[in-house]
């Protein structure tokens, strides 16, 4: 096989140590094959010794030192990945700092451009306007002077000089009334706006740029499938790997570094392709063009992965094969496993699957929508959560504005609160919102640090966390009356009373199942489980009160059950989960077990960066679309 920076030492120094002398305790004879075959399995795939070891095999100083060489070389491997870890980050660090060097260069330049464009427009027009002016100032001067000759001709008797001073008057007075450039009406207009399109612009940094990498490990990575098993001549064959961690959980996401090299007898590469299916498992499809006995090595980070290298014994085509195995071929080819299909925003009557249309009826559409950009009762400067009350309410978290505007179920403004500032009962920035079953109104203040609670109608009476929170984003209320924040600074869950005691918390920053990547919202099922939508990580998760996952659903990506950053959630009467879809733009529909329904029909009027959403009391779906200054509500039949 071809060489690799380290993924054979631990093989290749045992094998040079074959020699050594091996017994097992059952024997007094030298060890069999296969309890040092065992060990050695053991050894070289934990990297460290069992308790029982030497209750298994009989100490002796050539098998120590045997242990001494494998975690010599296990540490100087260990060193390597750190050290090409560490490089990498040097040169990622780099490339960002150039990117962005760079993005400022064309920012600026871009900048230099439209200023020069506004000197060159407007000097054009300037000078039109300029002169005009001083041609209309020239010509009352001379209308002025002429008018004082004229006067004192009329005093004076008739003659030829009178009559001749009289017929340059009357030519002068055609000349400035009548000739060209005589026009008294503006030749030019003052208009001079600027048309800037930022949230485009806004939203794509948003998402510029992305740190790839995976957790998975070779030694707990493992390759399955018929290519594994069987092999026909000329016909394509597939073998699935699945990357998994250090513990042996399944990665979710792709971009692992894999390589395969099929060998010939004759020491010959055959050609493949593999295929990254970006949920963690990856296909290597090859054709094997002569029947013999080959090594296929399939290597994750230049290390071998489980059972690698395998045999393969390919066969020449039986008849009754010809057939079959090629279009087998096919199919392996054509269906990937874990990949979905494309998602699309289709019309109401195509939403879903048959069967679960059956299950979950869902026919939206738009049935109106409130607010334009403004400060003025229902507009809105980036609107964020949304809640809905049991009195027939919609309430909305105005960003920008600090305020919250309370409208009816049929949009009709009713009253807003909140004054901007940094004292108790004062707003800096409310991002989330959410109603207690006591009528008041729990709001998130994202810039102050702390949740401020007011009565239904406006006035302040309390605020929780403070102290405690970093940027709460997300609010909630469970069945026994606790406040459920989303800490996206701390990425953690906290639980309060409505009196302020802190009851627990949970979550940290990671991708791990109980950590999120700026969590921003948070609902509650039926069940009183916690439902967070988990912006960076792409998914939603299920928790417990006490903080224990119990479902988590969702990967990045435009496919069905996709997301591209998620935000509002909320729950319906039948446990589906309805869910903001920031990045792609939609509201997406999930049964309670995480599998995806619909999608809500947004079409007619597309949503620009969905935020909080909820159900109304009448059962109508409310999103905060941020992007475009207002909230909308959807028909949704439950």
């Amino acid at each position: 096989t071809s060489s690799t920076p380290y993924g054979n030492t631990l093989q290749q120094r045992a094998n040079q140590t074959m020699s050594i002398k091996k017994y097992c305790k059952p024997h007094t004879k030298q060890c069999c094959k296969q309890s040092y075959n065992h060990f050695f399995k053991a050894f070289s795939t934990h990297f460290f010794i069992f308790p029982d070891m030497f209750s298994t095999y009989k100490p002796f100083p050539s098998l120590l030192r045997l242990m001494s060489h494998i975690i010599s070389d296990s540490l100087s491997i260990v060193k390597e990945i750190l050290q090409q870890l560490t490089n990498q980050r040097a040169s990622i660090e780099e490339d960002i700092q150039s990117s962005f060097e760079d993005l400022h260069k064309q920012l600026d330049v871009r900048k230099s451009v439209l200023l020069m464009e506004l000197e060159v427009t407007y000097g054009l027009k300037q000078k039109v306007l300029q002169a005009q002016m001083e041609r209309l100032v020239r010509g009352e001067e001379e209308l002025e002077a002429s008018c004082s000759r004229t006067e004192e001709a009329l005093t004076e008797e008739a003659s030829a000089a009178s009559l001749q001073v009289e017929h340059q008057l009357s030519e002068k007075l055609r000349e400035l009334t009548m000739g060209p450039g005589a026009t008294t009406q503006p030749e030019e207009n003052d208009q001079l706006d600027l048309d800037m399109e930022t949230d485009g612009l806004r939203k794509s940094i948003h998402n510029l740029g992305t740190i790839v990498t995976t957790s998975a490990v070779a030694s707990q990575s493992e390759a399955m499938g018929t290519g594994l098993e069987q092999c026909i001549v000329g016909h394509p064959a597939s073998v699935t790997i699945v990357t998994r961690d250090k513990s042996g959980g399944a990665c979710k996401n792709g971009n692992a570094i894999l390589s395969a090299e099929i060998f010939t007898p004759d020491g010959s590469i055959v050609d493949g392709e593999m295929v990254d299916h970006k949920n963690g498992t990856y296909e290597f499809v090859y054709t094997v063009p002569k029947e013999g006995d080959f090594s296929l090595a399939l290597r994750l980070y230049d290390q071998h992965i489980k059972g690698s290298p395998f045999r393969l014994t390919v066969n020449k085509p039986s008849e009754a094969d010809v057939e079959v195995s090629s279009s087998e071929g096919l199919k392996r080819r054509g269906k990937s496993p874990g990949q979905k299909k494309k998602g699309s925003k289709r019309a109401s009557s195509a939403l879903g699957t048959p069967r679960r249309k059956t299950q979950n009826p869902i026919e939206d559409d738009l049935i109106f929508k409130i607010g334009t950009k403004g400060r003025n009762k229902g507009e809105f400067t980036n609107l964020q959560g949304v809640a809905a009350s049991s009195n027939d309410n919609i309430l909305i978290a105005d960003s920008n504005n600090q305020c919250v505007q309370v409208f009816s179920n049929e949009g009709e403004f009713r009253s807003r609160f909140g004054v901007r500032g940094r004292s108790p009962g004062q707003l800096q920035r409310p991002t989330g919102v959410a109603v207690h079953p006591s009528g008041d109104i729990i709001i998130a203040d994202y810039d102050n640090k702390w949740v401020s609670i007011f009565s239904s109608e406006g006035k302040f009476k309390a605020k929780l966390g403070s102290g405690r929170l970093m940027g709460p984003k997300g609010v909630s209320v469970d069945h026994n009356g606790h406040v459920i924040v989303v800490d996206n600074k701390a990425c953690t869950v906290f639980i309060f009373q409505l009196t302020g005691k802190l009851i627990t918390k949970f979550g940290s920053r990671g991708n791990g199942d109980k950590q999120f990547a700026g969590p921003h919202f948070a609902a509650v099922n039926k069940n009183n489980e916690i439902i967070v939508t988990d912006f960076h990580n792409h998914s939603v998760k299920v928790f417990t009160l006490e903080g224990e996952l119990v479902l988590k659903f969702g990967s990045n990506g435009e496919g069905n059950g996709q997301f591209n950053a998620p935000t509002g959630v909320a729950v319906d009467v039948n446990g589906n989960i309805i869910v903001a879809d920031w990045g792609n733009s939609r509201i997406q529909v999930f049964d309670g077990s995480g599998s995806f329904l619909s999608y809500i029909n947004t079409s007619a009027d597309p949503l620009y960066g969905p935020q909080g959403l909820a159900l109304t009391s009448d059962g109508h779906v409310v999103v905060a679309d941020s992007g475009n200054h207002c909230f909308k509500v959807y028909r949704y039949l439950q």
